[in-house]
């Protein structure tokens, strides 16, 4: 895979993931700061590590499961794995400034 077709892989991973939300927030997983890593090999396996608000999150299946359904449909991806992760903790200074903005905490 050339450095052009990664970063233009990385790119649509990125926008399918502004697609995913938190039935309980009106924010995507990604501007959320959910998103910790996104890892794609030259084989093009995706590789995402990310982590929830809170660690007992009722949502975390389905947001899971939405993710993954999304980034399978990415044409050029040949496999995804989700990692749910706990460290760094997630706190409200990992999200986007219009994250915030559309939160109210700015």
């Amino acid at each position: 895979m050339t450095p052009e077709q990664h970063l233009e892989l990385e790119e649509k991973v990125v926008a399918m993931l502004r697609t995913v939300y938190d039935p309980e927030v009106p924010v995507d997983i990604y501007s959320l700061g959910l998103v910790y890593k996104i890892d794609i090999d030259d084989d093009a396996n995706l590789v995402i590590d990310m982590t929830m608000t809170a660690p007992n999150c009722p949502m975390a299946d389905f947001i899971v499961d939405d993710a993954r359904y999304k980034l399978e449909s990415i044409e050029g991806i040949k496999s995804v794995t989700i990692n749910i992760v706990f460290e760094p903790e997630w706190t409200k200074d990992m999200m986007s400034e219009e994250a915030k903005l559309e939160l109210g905490f700015l």
